[in-house]
């Protein structure tokens, strides 16, 4: 189980890395990929899914 203690960092570092590959996209995105490892790559894409949800749910209200 992923250590909730270290999410933030972990989103505040890949952040930065997308910041990064604004201003230098080639080293940016060698950062990125990097940083980004397959527990967060599934944390982010459940965390878009779940806004993804809530979004439409309340739309329809």
């Amino acid at each position: 189980m992923m250590n909730l203690g270290k999410l933030g960092d972990v989103l505040v570092g890949t952040a930065g890395d997308v910041a990064g590959s604004v201003v230098d996209p080639r080293a940016g995105l060698g950062r990125l990929r990097s940083a980004v490892g397959p527990r967060a790559a599934v944390t982010l894409a459940a965390g878009l899914l779940l806004g993804y949800l809530m979004a439409q749910s309340w739309r329809r209200s």
